[in-house]
């Protein structure tokens, strides 16, 4: 059984830079609703995201790409009703940031303001880094994500591991740098090799949280729906199934369903009751009309 504990304030950037220093491993995962906050704060985690990727696992679209802010805004204050102690994490879509650096700041500061994010995340190197240093300039905390950075997967040629010769490697580790330098306060790195992640590690001051590129990085982190096996898609290589809730859940109503239709449910014990007294009145009542 699992001896987690909630932390008991509320963790800052600052905390996550000390863990960093003392070589304490960061546990990031995501959520997108009320109930999914209130899970993670109970299991004790230090950050949760708000992925794009809820555009897949809890509105069914079939990638991250059209997901709009308005509805990641909805997920994101959904969570953030149910989260106290971990970083809360905005990710920003496709399209919401890109453009220009007022089109980044007009959308992250919705996500400050109305969704109550501590950070917010964006991907790539490249104009991202321009939005980066636009945003941190700002006063908007930012986190930065490289590797394999699902709103761009077609043009990375799908969802695949990145990095794999030494150019493409290079490259990963040349918008890391970019994004650090830019003011990021916290890098995501995925689907890399776990030598990319291992070499670029000594090169970085700020925590490095991965999914997908090895132990080396200050933190891991995994899509609530996949490590809990709620998520009925296909998985990538690097999700590891910590529970079946799937299969539980289409145990319960497929038993709940059952009982209805054998009149098993509901039982007395489900009702509520009437005064016999009452009852009687009633009775009368109808039987006068």
């Amino acid at each position: 059984m699992s001896t987690h504990a909630a932390p008991n304030k509320r963790i800052t950037v600052g905390d996550l830079a000390a863990k960093k220093q003392a070589g304490e491993p960061i546990v990031m995962v995501t959520a997108y609703d009320y109930p999914g906050a209130q899970i993670a704060e109970a299991a004790g985690v230090d950050l949760v995201l708000v992925g794009d990727s809820g555009a897949m696992t809890v509105l069914g679209y079939d990638s991250t790409v059209p997901v709009t802010t308005d509805e990641m805004l909805m997920l994101t204050k959904a969570v953030r009703r149910g989260l106290t102690a971990p970083l809360l994490v905005g990710d920003l879509p496709f399209g919401s940031y890109e453009g220009s650096d007022a089109l980044a700041l007009a959308t992250a500061q919705r996500f400050v303001k109305e969704a109550g994010v501590d950070l917010v995340k964006i991907e790539r190197g490249g104009t991202s880094v321009d939005r980066a240093r636009a945003l941190v300039g700002s006063g908007i905390p930012v986190v930065g994500h490289v590797g394999l950075t699902p709103q761009t997967a077609t043009a990375l040629g799908g969802y695949r591991a990145q990095g794999r010769t030494a150019e493409a490697a290079l490259a990963v580790i040349d918008d890391a740098l970019a994004l650090q330098d830019a003011g990021c306060s916290l890098l995501v790195i995925e689907a890399v090799p776990s030598q990319v992640t291992a070499a670029l590690m000594p090169l970085l001051e700020i925590p490095v949280i991965g999914i997908g590129a090895g132990a080396d990085a200050d933190g891991q982190v995994l899509v609530f729906h996949d490590l809990l096996g709620i998520y009925g898609g296909p998985a990538a290589k690097f999700v590891k199934r910590y529970a079946s809730l799937r299969e539980a859940a289409i145990d319960g109503i497929a038993a709940y369903a059952d009982e209805v239709r054998s009149g098993a449910y509901p039982g007395p014990e489900h009702g509520y009751a009437m005064a016999d007294a009452e009852a009687e009145r009633l009775r009368e009542m109808l039987a006068g009309r």
